[in-house]
Order: C-alpha cells, then sequence, then structure tokens
C-alpha cells in the first residue's frame, strides 16, 4: 500500500539538481525526432483518460533513424520549441491557468529519443494542454535556461499552472506522463474540484438527502501515490455516477485547505473519505486500486470478501 507522510510533502520538493550541460548528449531538433504517429481523432482533454500508451514510448533503432530523416522544421504538431527564457516566460504567461508540461531534453539523448514521439503524440489529444520543449545545448540561451531551472539531467518534465511550477520528474515513462498530466491538468472529469473547506461543505450539503455515497480523495500537489491512483478515480467516477460523487483536494494548495486536512485529522496521503448523509462514514489510506474499489464498494453496502 503506497502512501506518503504528510510531513514529507508540505513544502515544494527542493533540487540539488548542478547545472553541468556540458557533460550531457546533444539533442536532435524536434522534428529529426518525430515518428509519424497516427492522428488522435478526438482533440479534448477527455480522450487522454482513454488513451493507451503508444508503442512511441518503445521506439526501436530502426524507427528511430526513419524519424531523423524527416525534414529539419517540418513539425506540424503542437510541442513548442523554446529558445530563450523570454520565451520560457511569455509561453508560461500566455497559458495562463492551462497546464503547462516542459521537457527539456539534449541531443543524441537516447532516453529523449525514446519519450519525444510520445509526447508528440499526446500534444494532439490533448488541446487544453501546452507542451513545450527545451533543447537544453542547442545554445547559450537554452543553457542559460536550464541554469536557471536547475535542470541537468534529461529527459527531465516540469508541470506549470498559473506560472507556478506544481511538480517535476526526471527519467519518466508514458504512462507516468499519462497520469501526471491526469492529475495536475484535469479539468473535465466527474471528480469535482475542492479548493476550500467551504467547498466541501457545499458539495456534501448538495447530497445530503439523495443518498449518494461522497467520495472525497484528498492528496498534495507532490504525491506520487496520490498521481498514481488518480486515473482509477476518474474511471470511477463515471463508472459509478448514479451512485456516488467523486471530489478531490490538493491540502497544501491553500491555507484553507491545510486546514481542513488538519480538522479531519488526515496524516497521510492519499487519504478517501466516505461520506453520506452529511457524515463522515470512514476513511481508506492508500492507492491500492483494488482496494479502494472494495472499500467504495462497502460503504455502498456490497459486502466485500477480501
Amino acid at each position: 500500500m503506497a502512501i506518503t507522510s504528510l510531513t514529507n510533502f508540505i513544502s515544494k520538493p527542493s533540487s540539488s539538481l548542478i547545472p553541468n550541460l556540458n557533460n550531457l548528449h546533444p539533442f536532435h531538433s524536434p522534428s529529426s525526432l518525430i515518428r509519424r504517429a497516427p492522428t488522435i481523432k478526438s482533440v479534448s482533454f477527455r480522450s487522454l483518460r482513454r488513451l493507451v500508451a503508444p508503442s512511441a514510448a518503445t521506439t526501436n533503432t530502426a524507427e528511430t533513424e526513419k524519424a531523423k530523416e524527416t525534414k529539419k522544421g517540418d513539425n506540424p504538431d503542437r510541442v513548442k520549441k523554446i529558445n530563450n527564457t523570454q520565451e520560457f516566460d511569455e509561453a508560461l504567461k500566455e497559458a495562463k491557468n492551462k497546464l503547462v508540461v516542459v521537457e527539456y531534453a539534449t541531443n543524441e539523448s537516447y532516453k529523449s529519443n525514446k519519450i519525444y514521439p510520445f509526447m508528440v503524440e499526446l500534444s494532439r489529444s490533448c488541446n487544453d494542454v501546452e507542451f513545450l520543449l527545451v533543447i537544453g545545448d542547442e545554445s547559450a540561451q537554452t543553457r542559460e535556461l536550464c541554469s536557471r531551472e536547475k535542470v541537468d539531467k534529461v529527459p527531465h518534465f516540469t508541470f506549470y499552472k498559473s506560472m507556478e511550477k506544481v511538480h517535476e520528474e526526471e527519467a519518466v515513462g508514458p504512462d507516468q506522463i499519462v497520469g501526471d498530466v491526469l492529475y495536475y491538468g484535469d479539468n473535465h472529469s466527474g471528480v469535482v474540484q475542492l479548493h476550500s473547506g467551504e467547498d466541501v461543505k457545499s458539495l456534501i450539503g448538495e447530497h445530503k438527502l439523495d443518498g449518494k455515497l461522497i467520495v472525497l480523495d484528498v492528496g498534495l500537489k507532490h504525491c506520487g501515490p496520490c498521481v498514481k491512483v488518480y486515473p482509477t478515480v476518474i474511471k470511477l467516477s463515471r463508472q459509478m455516477a448514479d451512485t456516488a460523487v467523486f471530489g478531490r483536494m490538493n491540502g497544501d494548495e491553500n491555507e484553507s485547505c491545510m486546514r481542513f486536512l488538519r480538522e479531519m485529522d488526515v496524516i497521510q496521503v492519499p487519504t478517501f473519505l466516505f461520506i453520506r448523509d452529511g457524515k463522515i462514514q470512514g476513511r481508506y489510506v492508500g492507492s491500492g486500486k483494488g482496494e479502494l474499489i472494495g472499500e467504495i464498494l462497502r460503504y455502498q453496502g456490497v459486502r466485500v470478501t477480501y
């Protein structure tokens, strides 16, 4: 059962990375990395929930060589190449409250070659998420940007919202990226996004008399287990829409959220609170998919045998 102590994630993770991009391998231009991935017909964020990690994540040598033959500059996709700090800051500002996913890479990086085609395909299916690419060793300007952002290993991914860095990871695979995008960029699913203790009270009041079970997912911004279980939460919110209401709160979003966690005696995340008829019936602490489903069914009156 994967859980995280609340005290470990109250503040943003510190970075001890020392910029040293001279030692990194050079990176192909974005166009040279693109494998001609099949176009995804749906262009909304909702399609991401059904997205299966494509074969781009395991691009073999022959496919990579074929990608290198792509004409330089021929990039019809939504991954925007960033050349300096000014462009980077402007892109974050223009995105406003959209999720921004930034990939840092270098020339000839094997791992970057593997992950970039997936980023291209992902950008086609997520119209309300912005994707940026920074080639760390391409110029003095991109080196300066990497130094400012304390990035010296690739591929490195950072996630921004409203110009605030909400998450960052290194050496992740396609499944993890999808999970991160879902967790930090979800604005459309059936999961109610809660931003204060008052929001929770309002949600409880709305469903006090309809008999529906409220499943409240309480986590933190920089919580790996919280990210891991969230795709399951989204799926369950659709499948159980007639009998349950799902909500989510990040405790470290603001003081009101943190106060709610203290009032609910939440000391580990993710914690799922089960609420019916205006009262808390119980809780589950952990990120196990089977255990979570079992607990939800139990609080809905279904007999569950473990």
